[in-house]
């Protein structure tokens, strides 16, 4: 569901500050408040499904394309023998030309009567059936969105964005570059004893179970043997196993004669207490031996020429933006490198 509301900001019953920090400290005059009906907003059909085409091509969608249809100011799907392709997309590709509609909507309309200077934008979990790709797409037109907000290239005054979806979540408020802005609040909706309450946060209060794993192991100080030997092993898993596709037994060959055997030893010992240590069985940790091995497994990042991934973790687990002066940005970004590119295409040719 996708919900375009626009507001004279002038009307409302308190002037906010224009922040995403004012929501919830204002009251709204309702009054003032005008929702206009975007599917009869004049926008010039023709104009739309060239730009959506563009955007599509731009994304590597190159099986379909929009066309004006018969009727006026409505739009078809085709393929490029123009057969109808409406039957055969895929939930995620219907779902994206929709979104796609819905962005080319909040840059204007061609009547003169629906045009508002300033607008509010709501957009509530548009990605709830798309795919990885389609994913990565959407999070990065809204994260232009915001991007042209932030330079006053558009009328949007504050986009306030819902979801269910973590991942959604950690890609359209990852944050690249050392530049930050101040205007951007974070709330989570729970619920009790039938009640809905809002509670807002000052940083991102979401983390991936990778970023949390991090975490445990910067307050190893205050965990078990087995739990730092479980942290450690996941970590290296997901990070060279998982995404580099190096098998942990080879991390060793970048050793040096003895250190080779300290590598080694750390496998073992993160595998001894990951797998064979009895559920019963709660060991206190000894800080020689934690220490010891967490030299190795930092080692482990500097031999592999991941440095600044594993600095970057310890020093700032939240991704606030610190790999901008290292290749952190392409090593965390890897597989949406496309997708940047797509998207500054996309950028470019608007301007």
């Amino acid at each position: 569901m996708i919900i375009l509301l626009l507001v004279k900001l002038s009307q409302m019953g308190e002037a906010g500050d224009g922040s995403g920090a004012s929501l919830g400290k204002y009251a709204l005059n309702l009054e003032g408040i005008k929702i206009f009906n975007i599917y009869r907003m004049d926008f010039g059909v023709e104009h739309s499904v060239s730009e959506i085409n563009r955007i599509l091509k731009s994304f590597g969608f190159k099986n379909f394309k929009l066309a004006t249809a018969s009727k006026k100011g409505n739009y078809k799907i085709i393929r490029d023998n123009g057969e109808d392709a409406k039957e055969t997309l895929s939930e995620g590709e219907r779902t994206f030309i929709t979104f796609l509609y819905f962005y080319q909507l909040l840059k204007g309309s061609n009547n003169k009567q629906d045009i508002v200077t300033e607008k509010v934008v709501v957009i509530d979990d548009p990605i709830s059936s798309l795919d990885s790709n389609v994913l990565f797409m959407v999070s990065s037109l809204v994260r232009q969105i915001m991007i042209d907000m932030r330079d006053n290239k558009t009328d949007i005054k504050q986009l306030i964005i819902l979801t269910h979806n973590i991942y959604f979540h950690k890609e359209v408020t990852f944050k690249q570059g050392k530049k930050t802005y101040g205007e951007g609040g974070y709330w989570i909706v729970k619920k009790k004893d039938n009640q809905s309450y809002i509670i807002p946060y000052d940083k991102n209060p979401i983390k991936t179970s990778y970023q949390l794993l991090w975490k445990e192991l910067i307050n190893r100080d205050k965990q078990s043997l087995a739990s730092i030997q479980n942290v450690m092993r996941r970590i290296l898993e997901n990070y060279f196993k998982f995404l580099g596709n190096i098998d942990l037994d080879s991390l060793e060959e970048k050793f040096e004669l003895d250190d080779k055997m300290r590598c080694r030893s750390l496998i073992s010992w993160i595998n001894d207490g990951s797998h064979y240590i009895s559920d019963d069985l709660y060991i206190e940790s000894n800080e020689d031996v934690v220490e010891r091995y967490f030299q190795v497994f930092k080692k482990i990042f500097d031999t592999q020429g991941h440095t600044a991934h594993f600095n970057m973790m310890m020093g700032e687990t939240e991704y606030e933006g610190n790999q901008s002066e290292s290749s952190t940005s392409d090593e965390k970004r890897e597989s949406s490198t496309p997708i940047e590119v797509a998207m500054r295409e996309v950028a470019v040719t608007s301007e």
